[in-house]
């Protein structure tokens, strides 16, 4: 190789590169602990720019829809057009709210009211269990035995209830003290972040274009052609493929809710409307958030009829079989352009990776990855096949 200006940079480049690879190997505890000192500092900002992303969806459907309609511009209440990000930025924020609320005001109550009513049934049907489990225990020797083993180990609850008096008369003070303000320093470090995130996904959505331009410009001053055109196509892929994503796991929920309020209304399960709700909001954790509203579900019916609980259990693997197979992989696979097989593996990938949120960010990602590989291969198996034409 000829030493060059050319080939010295590109040497040097490739130590330096090597250098950076092995000092991030050596030191990874290290990197690891600054990682999150950094992504903690960066959280809220983070935070302000998923909730810009998301209030944007509605937003822009208000914009087209309502300020930027034909109608609008002609009536008289035309001079709102001006305004229209604010008031299209409110009139999202206010849906979302009231998506919210109206969840909150259709689930809470009658949780609190199943949670009572089953305060009042549970000693009775522990003790009709236990009834019935000695009446086993004269047949069966082994079920006898195990219920020796209960009452010999049984709870001595006035031994508990005065442990626990002495715990907090004695040790209990410093601690339960120190616990008090981790908590109340812990709730007022996530309202501050909240606000901080929240005056910034506002200031986000009112300045977007501009944002937009001013990150291509800088990319573009400091970059080659190449990585600024590549940069902002995938860029571009990844905008697409997360809002299309959030729109297809919308559909999806609706989809999942209305087939469980009008099951359980055919079936005669009480709660109907309440329980399809809270399915559909909990389904828009990928596949395995509809289990959530099936759990609660089942808790709720659980209060007047263990059997219709049971009842409803099979119901709910029957739509879950048929939502899992059918429904999902091609509502939200088709929106973001990923196989069914390829769905599955991302949320399986990212649930492991990072819980909930990476359920919510592999999809659209791997989509992003799984198109590019797909223009990757077919661009170098064009150039082969025209190689071989060449040597013909």
């Amino acid at each position: 190789m000829e030493l060059n200006k050319d080939n010295i940079k590109k040497i040097l480049g490739i130590i330096c590169f090597a250098a950076v690879v092995a000092l991030a190997v050596i030191k990874f505890d290290v990197l690891y602990v600054y990682f999150w000192d950094i992504l903690g500092i960066l959280y809220p900002f983070l935070l302000g720019g998923a909730i810009a992303f998301v209030i944007n969806l509605p937003m822009r459907f208000y914009e087209h829809h309502i300020f930027e309609n034909q109608w609008m511009k002609k009536s008289k209440w035309n001079r709102l057009v001006k305004m229209k990000r604010p008031f299209s930025m409110m009139l999202a924020f206010l849906s979302l709210c009231l998506v919210i609320v109206l969840v909150a005001w259709l689930v809470i109550p009658q949780l609190i009211f199943a949670v009572e009513k089953l305060a009042e049934k549970v000693p009775v049907f522990m003790e009709e269990v236990w009834i019935l489990l000695q009446k086993l225990g004269d047949e069966v020797p082994e079920v006898k035995e195990m219920l020796g083993y209960l009452n010999t180990n049984a709870f001595d609850w006035k031994e508990v209830t005065s442990a626990a008096i002495n715990f907090l008369r004695n040790g209990a003070g410093e601690s339960m003290l120190a616990s008090t303000f981790s908590i109340a320093g812990g709730a007022i470090s996530s309202t501050v972040n909240f606000f901080i995130a929240l005056v910034f996904s506002i200031y986000v959505l009112m300045q977007k274009e501009k944002l937009g331009s001013q990150f291509a410009r800088t990319l573009k001053a400091y970059t080659s052609d190449k990585v600024y055109r590549t940069t902002m196509k995938v860029c571009s892929m990844l905008h697409e493929n997360f809002s299309r994503f959030i729109t297809g796991q919308c559909t999806e929920a609706v989809i999942l809710g209305t087939l469980f309020v009008i099951s359980m209304t055919v079936f005669g399960f009480d709660y109907a409307l309440m329980i399809g709700v809270l399915i559909a909001f909990t389904s828009l954790i990928p596949i395995v958030g509809a289990f959530i509203g099936c759990f609660v579900g089942a808790f709720l019916l659980l209060v007047d009829d263990p059997v219709r609980a049971v009842l409803f259990v099979v119901l709910f693997l029957v739509i879950q079989q048929i939502e899992g197979n059918l429904i999902y992989p091609h509502v939200v696979g088709n929106s973001v352009g990923l196989p069914s097989i390829w769905v599955l593996a991302a949320v399986t990938i990212g649930g492991s990776l990072l819980g909930v949120v990476g359920m919510l960010v592999f999809i659209p990602l791997m989509s992003t990855v799984y198109a590019l590989l797909r223009e990757s291969v077919n661009r170098r198996n064009g150039l082969k096949q025209n190689q071989e034409i060449k040597q013909k």
